[in-house]
């Protein structure tokens, strides 16, 4: 498994293994928590919160992954999406392991989603500051007119 090698290892491993791409609705929390803290993203999400990950994943609509296709089939990456099917679909986590970053991997998600969803539903997503570039080299539009309460708790 990728996360029992050197992350020289790892990268070997994923950089020569096919990677599955799935809705996973019944995606296990502690995957989930995982995939979230090895990509960085476990800063911003209340990782140590096992009800509200469970909360989560269970309000979420799509749930899609990516697998490596080898032996224990580990997690590398996850979209955590709400979505009608029909207009528009909010991305609420886009996050891949960092022995998994720049490999594709985060497109190939994206890819899957727009596959999944089909052409007449629009994407949004709030990135994070330090993935906008990668947002921007898929090919998605800068939104300016976005506006946000913020939570307490």
């Amino acid at each position: 498994m990728a996360s029992k090698c050197s992350p020289a290892g790892a990268l070997w491993q994923i950089e020569n293994s096919h990677v599955l791409y799935a809705s996973e609705p019944q995606l296990d929390i502690a995957e989930f928590r995982r995939v979230l803290v090895d990509s960085g993203l476990g800063e911003t999400r209340p990782v140590d919160d096992d009800a509200r990950l469970q909360t989560m994943l269970s309000g979420a609509n799509l749930v899609l992954t990516a697998r490596l296709d080898v032996e224990g089939k580990p997690l590398i990456g996850v979209i955590r999406a709400l979505t009608d099917f029909s207009w528009v679909c909010y991305i609420s986590e886009l996050a891949v392991s960092q022995s998994a970053q720049g490999l594709g991997i985060g497109k190939g998600l994206m890819d899957e989603a727009r596959r999944q969803l089909g052409p007449s539903v629009a994407i949004s997503l709030i990135s994070m500051p330090d993935a906008v570039g990668f947002y921007e080299r898929i090919g998605m539009k800068r939104m300016a007119d976005a506006f946000w309460f913020a939570r307490k708790g």
